[in-house]
């Protein structure tokens, strides 16, 4: 039995855990948190509970794979439910749209509300589930960075395929190009944000992203997304993971180019194998001062960060759902200063996301918890304190007009974080939520792999490397890892 030592306990530390005690490796995870989860984590405040990472959950069978190869009924453990109603959208001018589980629905929603041909959009859904059977288990399931991936019958799919890939323009193109509606536009062009980056400069192949609600449904898990993390700890534990929290990992410790243990400020461990789920850039300067670091790959421009506000409301709102989203009337000015000014305008209200949850534990009695992200750049030394404030004052004003009643006057409790925070609790660089930004046709190669022979017996899974972030692709992240460990041991 060899040992494995992980550092962090996100989403994919946690999966890559049990995807090693499963394959007969003796696994500890060290985390600098009292807590696990990483992003994927809660907040609590005066009787509300917030989940306070990712709000919406796709590929729910990426999680129950892995009660499957520990030999347990994910059922017993972990369990979900398909939302009917996918998204509440609203526009200040009065507008409103709903997106559902049926896309047919959801086609009728568009011609209805704003006029779109119901084929049309019907014909461009089929369209992303195409595309996404092209290249998902070419990207998802597998190492970009190895040749093998390259040769195989899904890469000469790709290749024949490549035309319609949409790898030569930007997202925000090829939507103009497909929709009638400028609103239409809008609202598909707001999945860039899914992996924190720009439909102004993205390619237009992540507009398959969309196909995962779309096609395949947006779920809510039991107990809220804490819920995930919860199960897969548990599951970890049954499956004989040892958690050390509280436990900062100061070093990656290698010899001779090779993984061979790690430092915490409580003691040293020798291990086998090693893998870090912590972000990319601190990793190198904190953990592996003493390795050349790729500096072209840690110096790309950051994801997209947020301003994320909790707010405990001590009523409820018969016109909100699980998910809403309001948005802005200039919404291709925020995205230049998200990513190009690395500020925020007057008005930093575009795709104002408020999630709320639907467990009745979740709140106050006769209340709802209110989880609200609003897109903002990474940390480069703004002044966040005037951002934060000024902001609240926008999405207060903002909901308040969409939805005809000042809501201010509902928040009884509240909470929030922004990009430092973010970076200081779960030592993402600059409180980035998805590592690099993908604003460019090369982005999807240009993250780092989940093995580089540079140093041998260390492995990298997260939002930060191959295949991306968000709760999905971090899941994805240890499957590869993993499948490097069975080929190369």
């Amino acid at each position: 039995m060899a040992t494995f030592g992980i550092v962090g306990s996100g989403i994919g530390g946690i999966a890559l855990a049990i995807r090693m005690a499963v394959l007969g490796q003796k696994v500890s995870v060290f985390e600098a948190n009292p807590y696990p989860g990483g992003k994927l984590c809660q907040i609590e405040v005066n009787g509300f509970r917030f989940d306070a990472g990712p709000s919406l959950f796709t590929l729910p069978q990426l999680v129950d794979e892995l009660f499957s190869l520990a030999g347990k009924n994910p059922r017993t453990h972990f369990n979900y439910q398909k939302l009917p109603v996918i998204c509440h959208y609203f526009w200040e001018d009065g507008t409103r749209l709903d997106t559902f589980a049926d896309p047919q629905k959801t086609a009728n929603e568009f011609a209805e509300k704003l006029g779109e041909n119901p084929e049309h959009i019907r014909t461009y859904l089929q369209g992303l589930q195409t595309k996404y059977q092209i290249i998902s288990e070419l990207f998802l399931e597998n190492s970009l960075h190895d040749y093998r991936t390259w040769t195989g019958k899904k890469a000469l799919q790709g290749y024949m395929n490549l035309g319609k890939l949409g790898l030569f323009s930007t997202m925000h193109e090829a939507n103009t190009q497909s929709f009638q509606h400028p609103k239409t536009v809008q609202l598909f062009d707001r999945y860039a944000t899914y992996n924190g980056s720009d439909p102004y400069q993205t390619p237009a192949t992540l507009g398959i992203i969309p196909h995962l609600e779309y096609n395949i449904g947006a779920f809510f898990p039991e107990g809220g997304m804490i819920s995930i993390t919860n199960s897969l700890v548990g599951l970890a534990k049954e499956v004989g993971v040892e958690f050390h929290f509280n436990e900062k990992v100061i070093e990656i410790i290698t010899e001779n180019k090779q993984a061979t243990g790690i430092k915490t400020k409580q003691a040293s461990y020798a291990f086998d194998f090693v893998a870090s789920n912590m972000d990319i850039r601190p990793t190198y300067q904190h953990l592996l001062p003493q390795e050349k670091a790729p500096k072209k790959l840690l110096n790309q421009p950051k994801s997209s960060s947020g301003i994320i506000f909790y707010w405990g409301m001590n009523t409820k709102f018969d016109e909100l759902g699980v998910h809403n989203i309001f948005f802005s009337d200039h919404y291709e000015a925020e995205f230049k200063a998200i990513f190009k000014d690395k500020s925020l305008s007057d008005d930093p209200t575009a795709y104002l996301h408020i999630s709320s949850k639907i467990n009745s534990n979740d709140a106050q009695e006769g209340g709802e918890n209110w989880f609200i992200l609003v897109n903002a750049p990474a940390n480069e030394g703004q002044d966040w304190e005037a951002l934060v404030k000024q902001t609240r004052e926008n999405v207060i004003r903002k909901i308040s007009k969409c939805l005809g009643k000042d809501i201010a006057q509902y928040i009884i409790a509240e909470d929030h974080l922004d990009p430092r925070s973010i970076e200081s609790r779960t030592s993402s660089s600059g409180g980035a939520l998805y590592g690099n930004a993908s604003n460019n046709k090369f982005a999807a190669f240009l993250r780092h792999p989940n093995y580089r022979s540079a140093i041998k017996n260390l492995y990298w899974v997260g939002g930060s490397v191959h295949p991306g972030g968000g709760i999905p692709l971090c899941l994805s992240s240890a499957k590869i890892a993993a499948k490097h460990f069975q080929e190369n041991t």
